[in-house]
């Protein structure tokens, strides 16, 4: 499932017959593919505002299966199907209507949503006469258009008042969903923000799954307990862990609890939509994701001597892209400097492979590749209790905490103070920024222990 704003894909899969149908896949672009499905569905010598309201609802519906990920979160390998059983007419190599083509190349990236949603319409429609649905009537629309409706007015008056038109949405790349990278306790990021949406919003048809705090996209404990109770309820292997299998069947589900791909859908509403870490970065973007890659790549630098060292200061200048370009040069990615998710992927596949091979002495105070959160425990966690307590002994705004190895409630409170101190955003959870601060702060107070009173 898609929680950013659509674009209009480049292309289109469809499947040439019903869902299970042992039948060929054809791509095409999706300007092509409204033009084939209006052509095949309406009559070109109907009035042109009841051809642009048609064309605005095959445009939706398509884009309502892309977007939704319908087929795809079900293992198919395509976008839509050609039986209107299902979906659509689409006939392969029929005629195309010379006024449809031209309507449909106006208005293809222009779709319907309803007022407050992000995700296109499920525009459901039939023919009106053979076929009777809640959606729009083909013919009615014909007989609408006749009277001097409006395509606006037209849809207004089969899908209700609280519609909008979405005009010359961009055109571009759609990615699947799946981060292409599986999610397990301590993983960071917005794909973890999105299983933690769905999994919420589950929760309320399937209560025996735990609920889930939807935060800052850290993979806790309470995360990984939901993931195994969903995992257990639909029969999948109970390991907490979110490969491609697990991601969509849990896309598969949230769809269908909020009714995506109906009329009557609850909507995606910006909001839910609203992302905490960036998906792409380039120069001239600034914040603490950019801190934290550099400080991923710099780490690398130390054993990668095609890498340069670079300071973590958050501003993603010509040296951040030129040690991100070299970075995509050594392992084989697109060197265009820019960090989409195939870099992302691969620095954080690296830094933790990179990690693990250090000895473990070595490997005592550097960030272990993966998030410290309420639930965790073991010798990395006593660590973080040491550092903090050595903090609070120097400032005494900040808690101290039991060193017991167990990160509870007084740990994440201690945390979450430490992250208010050094201007750090405030989670409660020990990422990769929050473990460099922790060390370079005790690292300090070490050093100047060293130096003579006098001297100080």
């Amino acid at each position: 499932m898609h929680f950013e704003t659509p674009v209009i894909p480049r292309t289109i899969t469809v499947h040439l017959g019903t869902p299970k149908t042992n039948a060929r896949n054809v791509t095409l672009s999706f300007a092509d593919y409204v033009k084939n499905v209006a052509s095949s569905e309406i009559y070109p010598t109907w009035p042109e505002n009841a051809l642009r309201a048609n064309i605005y609802v095959i445009s939706s519906f398509a884009l309502n299966r892309i977007q939704t990920e319908f087929y795809r979160a079900q293992g198919y390998a395509f976008d839509i199907t050609s039986s209107t059983s299902y979906d659509q007419a689409f006939v392969e190599d029929r005629e195309i209507f010379a006024n449809i083509s031209r309507l449909v190349d106006e208005q293809f990236n222009d779709y319907i949503v309803r007022r407050g949603h992000i995700e296109p319409m499920h525009s459901s429609y039939c023919n009106g006469t053979t076929a009777k649905c809640d959606g729009l009537s083909q013919w009615g629309s014909y007989y609408l258009a006749s009277q001097g409706y409006t395509p606006y007015r037209i849809l207004q008056y089969y899908y209700g008042n609280d519609i909008d038109l979405v005009f010359n949405a961009p055109v571009g790349a759609v990615r699947e969903s799946y981060p292409g990278r599986v999610l397990r306790r301590g993983s960071i990021g917005e794909s973890v923000r999105d299983i933690q949406k769905m999994l919420r919003r589950i929760n309320d048809n399937y209560p025996a799954i735990p609920e889930v705090t939807v935060g800052t996209g850290v993979f806790n404990t309470e995360t990984e307990n939901a993931v195994r109770a969903f995992q257990r309820t639909f029969g999948l292997t109970s390991d907490g862990i979110v490969g491609a299998t697990t991601w969509y069947r849990i896309s598969a589900i949230y769809n269908a609890v909020k009714h995506l791909s109906e009329l009557d859908s609850q909507g995606i509403s910006a909001g839910e939509s609203r992302a905490l870490y960036s998906e792409i970065l380039r120069e001239g973007d600034r914040g603490f994701d950019v801190k934290t890659v550099q400080y991923y790549l710099d780490f690398l630098a130390l054993f990668h001597p095609a890498l340069p060292r670079i300071a973590a200061d958050g501003m993603f200048g010509s040296r951040t892209t030129a040690a991100v370009r070299a970075f995509q040069q050594a392992y084989g990615l697109t060197a265009d400097g820019i960090l989409g998710r195939n870099t992302w992927n691969m620095l954080q596949a690296v830094y933790e492979e990179t990690y693990r091979a250090l000895p473990a002495a070595t490997a005592r105070d550097i960030y272990p590749g993966a998030a410290l959160s309420a639930g965790d425990t073991g010798t990395r966690v006593q660590l973080i209790q040491r550092w903090l307590n050595a903090l609070a002994l120097r400032n005494p705004t900040l808690p101290t905490v039991t060193v017991d190895g167990e990160f509870g409630a007084a740990t994440k409170r201690a945390v979450s103070a430490f992250q208010s101190f050094a201007q750090i955003p405030i989670s409660g959870d020990v990422g990769p920024l929050t473990w460099n601060a922790l060390l370079e702060r005790n690292n300090q107070i070490f050093a100047s222990s060293l130096v003579p009173e006098a001297v100080a």
